[in-house]
């Protein structure tokens, strides 16, 4: 990943942190016959020390038969939007600015095991829903709520992964680079209506630019 010292998370509280505002991402390998990437999407869990990543997958999504052992790359995606030089009061100096891009990323290294061992199968998929149901509000749902010939079935369904963590970078392109002035142009201009859309789009249109307005106002915080 390039990553500047500017935008770098170092720390691990920062990186906890944004994997666990995020919850989902995408696993990539290489295929070793043929070079080829290949990839599948899930939810994730890490434990404490950001040592060990789990998942589970469809028993039926092939990804997993070619990835054992094998060398892996998480890409957890983060907040993310356009920032318009519009935005920027030093526009008005020289006009010396252009268009960007805002974003959080954090990209996981590591190696693959793959696990159809029931008892992992099943604490993988009970951790997973304790962790997003909390999040829920109560009563939150537990995997014993439901039969425990039926867990068994949908068990059979499916493929645990862990990734041993080896290396983990994490990246807040958040307009630290600019000065003050300029950061405050973009918080502002986040926040502002956007343009025209359906009422559905604009809804989310607002979130996601709060959002990340949010994020731009932490990351610059402590200048």
């Amino acid at each position: 990943m390039y990553n500047p010292p500017s935008f770098a998370v170092e720390d691990a509280a920062g990186v906890r942190a944004l994997l666990d505002a995020q919850g989902f991402g995408h696993l990539v390998t290489v295929d070793a016959d043929s070079a080829t990437p290949s990839a599948t999407a899930a939810p994730f869990l890490v434990d404490e020390g950001l040592r060990t990543v789990w998942l589970h997958l469809a028993r039926a999504n092939g990804w997993w038969r070619q990835a054992d052992g094998r060398a892996a790359l998480l890409i957890v995606p983060g907040t993310d939007g356009y920032v318009s030089p519009r935005w920027y009061p030093s526009k008005a100096i020289d006009g010396k600015v252009v268009p960007t891009w805002n974003y959080e990323v954090v990209h996981v290294h590591g190696t693959v095991r793959v696990t159809q061992e029931a008892s992992e199968l099943r604490a993988i998929v009970a951790a997973l829903t304790d962790r997003f149901e909390a999040a829920q509000g109560a009563p939150a749902w537990s995997l014993d709520d439901a039969p425990d010939e039926y867990v068994d079935t949908m068990l059979r369904g499916i493929v645990g992964v862990e990734l041993t963590v080896e290396r983990i970078d994490a990246k807040r392109k958040l307009s630290q680079n600019r000065p003050v002035d300029d950061v405050r142009g973009v918080v502002a201009g986040l926040r502002a209506p956007a343009g025209p859309r359906s009422p559905a789009g604009a809804a989310a249109a607002t979130a996601q630019r709060h959002r990340l307005a949010d994020a731009v106002e932490d990351a610059n915080r402590h200048r």
